[in-house]
């Protein structure tokens, strides 16, 4: 799933070299950190947080195939 979210947001912004995703675990519960250049923090997170709702749906739809739960943060 870190791959996922690596790859969707890399086709998202423009610097792809500033993009990573670090994955914690917590008690079950498995923690992606999106960290993008504050600059392009608006193209991830788009109009009304519709860009980041979508993905998150994406990754709750993986996450329910691997019987997982995931969280997804974002931060510039």
């Amino acid at each position: 799933m870190k791959e996922l979210v690596d790859f969707v947001a890399k086709s998202l912004v423009d610097n792809q070299d500033a993009v990573s995703v670090v994955e914690h675990k917590d008690r079950g519960t498995t923690i992606l950190e999106l960290h993008v250049s504050p600059e392009e923090i608006g193209r991830v997170i788009g109009r009304e947080g519709k860009v980041a709702n979508a993905l998150r749906t994406l990754l709750r739809v993986a996450a329910q195939k691997q019987r997982k739960r995931v969280v997804l943060e974002i931060s510039g």
